[in-house]
């Protein structure tokens, strides 16, 4: 039998820097929202319009800038460095529903997250996703 996912997408940290920080941040998006998905069925016994709701609190803007706010004193310079080049990316686009602030802090939590798992960093990435969908 095939595997689901193939290793053909890693990448070395360095070719994965270079990339435009939309593209991290698009491949983070599906990456955090598959996680949240998971989390949510997990731990919630509801209907899927439900459970939609309950994800959407994570996977909205506002969600993800309150989750990079526990992060931040947790990253790596490297880490660091990955955030604010996303963060700090010049955009023409913002959500419909966010404050600008918010859309880049997200933009920026979603890169990274893109960005470790681009470059194979599965156990970090698991600390990253895990603090972030922490209760308060």
């Amino acid at each position: 039998m095939e595997k689901l996912f193939e290793n053909d997408y890693i990448l070395e940290k360095e070719k994965a820097k270079l990339l435009n920080p939309t593209a991290l941040a698009f491949v983070g998006d599906a990456v955090y929202t598959l996680y949240i998905r998971g989390l949510v069925v997990k731990t919630h016994d509801v209907l899927s319009g439900k459970l939609h709701l309950i994800a959407t609190n994570y996977v909205k803007a506002q969600g993800q800038s309150d989750a990079i706010e526990k992060l931040l004193p947790q990253l790596s310079e490297e880490e660091m460095y990955i955030y604010k080049r996303a963060r700090n990316y010049e955009t023409k686009s913002v959500a419909k529903h966010a404050n600008i602030i918010d859309y880049k802090r997200a933009t920026g939590l979603e890169a990274l997250i893109g960005y470790l798992y681009l470059t194979n960093q599965v156990d970090r990435l698991n600390e990253i996703l895990k603090i972030c969908t922490e209760q308060k």
